[in-house]
């Protein structure tokens, strides 16, 4: 689970520099509660602004899923009200970032039933873990109605998941696209992390 991902992050990234491994502040947290970093290594803590910076960016249209426009990750810097103004449209981003937290690419709109900025995703996570991953939204998701829709796929193996991330801790209406995924990140990485400790 996060254990081995995060192990297998750190022994890649170990690969190409023997001396420093930059890692979000999360990331550094887990890795040295868990031991996962080897003694010689210097752990640089990289600034949560810098990920994403070779993500794959699409936005498409809600109604078709057609592609309307590749973006450069200049986008993210967008304030997330974007998708409050064009609401047909959802982004899609895929970043090797995510492989750490069993996730290819999240998906961000604006939900058109309850109006919060939603996040949607695949989680490569056991099926048995479903009602751990429920007690984890129920209790870091504020709102009434629309909080989160999760149902796990016997064909992919994949949770397929969406959690309104405007009833997440550290959401702001002002912060920008980058800031969003920078949340989603943190959020998913914490639900892993609680999974993987009530195991």
């Amino acid at each position: 689970m996060l254990k081995k991902q995060m192990e297998q992050y750190i022994t890649e990234a170990f690969a190409q520099d023997a001396e420093k491994i930059e890692l979000l502040s999360i990331e550094k947290n887990y890795a040295e509660k868990h031991d996962l970093i080897p003694a010689q290594v210097k752990v640089i803590e990289k600034p949560a602004n810098s990920r994403f910076e070779n993500a794959y960016l699409e936005r498409c249209a809600k109604a078709t899923v057609d592609l309307l426009l590749v973006e450069t990750p200049n986008f993210l810097d967008d304030q997330i009200e974007h998708f409050k103004k064009r609401p047909e449209e959802f982004l899609y981003l895929e970043s090797p970032l995510f492989s750490i937290l069993g996730v290819d690419a999240v998906s961000l709109e604006l939900d058109d039933v309850f109006g919060t900025y939603t996040a949607m995703f695949g989680l490569k996570l056991q099926k048995k873990f479903g009602p751990l991953i429920k007690a984890y939204l129920d209790t870091h998701l504020t709102g009434e109605e629309g909080k989160y829709s999760v149902a796990f796929s016997e064909k992919d193996g994949l949770w397929d998941m969406n959690f309104a991330l405007s009833y997440a801790k550290g959401f702001a209406e002002d912060m920008t696209i980058r800031e969003a995924y920078n949340l989603i990140y943190a959020f998913i990485f914490t639900l892993l992390e609680e999974v993987e400790e009530t195991e």
